[in-house]
């Protein structure tokens, strides 16, 4: 007896073999990361400001995040599938060398270094003495293509270089001034509770080939003092863009009145200075703040990141920010909340 294969036979097996390969395609892990867009929360749970509170009324201050995974072979064949995603190369991310682990702790550890440099910042707005000594050059992020990769890390706080302190920025910058492309640095770094020496060659500066670069992004680490005490607990949220919003509601929380009655959402990483540097993950935000109903974004102009937010921000105001005191006097200027 014969069998014949009919069409819809054919459809079905061929239906079924799409259904196991798109499965496979799913669970398999891909060399790329996805972010994703979260909706935009509430900070003033996560703040605790002795002798403050959150007033009453309308207005608050809402600080966003980004979901950050490895992609599936399918995202990153379709990234179309998630609405607002974007796809990024993992070694963008998770720098050689590293695990996707020790980039997630490095990322937990510039959080914390936000809130306290956010306290900080707030309370000197406020006029209040706030002590903080310079203790060393974080690194931010490290440059791909140059000898720091594989050997510097995220969060490493380099202390010296060729045996001479560094605890500041500019002193980093004079001691690398006298080297030339090429040469070889000695760097004294501290990292995980230990300090260690590591040797690294210089690269030119693009923009400046007779100049000597390690190859990292800096910012500076300081121990600060606080006069009164702050708590923000972000729970298992990574990385420094919170910087501008818990600013922010450490003035709300001391009577400081920043929104005008505004649902503000902000992003923004903050330096002692109080200035504010671009951040990650704009479009994702933007996206986020616009399902909380916020009804103004503050971004950074640095980077580029307020040109993207207005690609992606439909009727939400955005407000392109460069430091805390010019973030409030956008607030203020705004029209009063009818």
């Amino acid at each position: 007896m014969r069998r014949h294969i009919t069409p819809l036979r054919v459809v079905g097996l061929l239906v079924g073999v799409l259904v196991v390969t798109l499965g496979a395609l799913y669970v398999a892990p891909s060399d790329d990361y996805i972010l994703l867009p979260d909706r935009a929360h509430p900070v003033a749970p996560l703040v605790t400001v002795k002798g403050g509170k959150e007033p009453a009324g309308n207005g608050g201050i809402f600080f966003v995040d980004v979901f950050e995974r490895r992609a599936s072979e399918l995202e990153s064949l379709f990234p179309w599938l998630h609405d607002g995603s974007t796809l990024v190369p993992a070694k963008l991310l998770v720098p050689p060398g590293e695990t996707d682990q020790t980039a997630r702790q490095a990322d937990l550890r510039a959080m914390q270094v936000s809130q306290q440099t956010a306290a900080a910042v707030a309370l000197r707005q406020l006029g209040y003495d706030v002590v903080a000594k310079p203790s060393g050059v974080v690194v931010s992020a490290v440059e791909t293509g140059s000898h720091a990769v594989g050997v510097l890390r995220p969060e490493d706080v380099i202390v010296a270089v060729d045996g001479v302190p560094t605890p500041t920025i500019p002193s980093l910058r004079k001691q690398l001034a006298g080297l030339k492309p090429g040469d070889t640095v000695t760097l004294q770094v501290k990292r995980g509770g230990g300090t260690q020496t590591v040797k690294i060659q210089t690269i030119a500066d693009p923009l400046d080939k007779k100049r000597a670069i390690v190859g990292f992004s800096p910012d500076q680490a300081a121990d600060i003092k606080l006069p009164i005490n702050v708590s923000i607990d972000a729970g298992n949220v990574g990385g420094p863009s919170a910087g501008l919003a818990f600013a922010l509601q450490v003035m709300r929380e001391l009577g400081r009145n920043v929104t005008h009655g505004y649902r503000v959402a902000a992003t923004g990483e903050i330096g002692l200075d109080g200035r504010v540097s671009a951040i990650g993950g704009v479009k994702q935000k933007t996206f986020g703040v616009r399902q909380a109903g916020a009804d103004v974004f503050l971004v950074p102009v640095d980077g580029g990141n307020a040109r993207t937010a207005k690609r992606y921000a439909g009727k939400l105001k955005i407000i392109p920010v460069t430091s805390l005191r010019q973030a409030l006097r956008a607030l203020a200027k705004l029209p009063p909340k009818g």
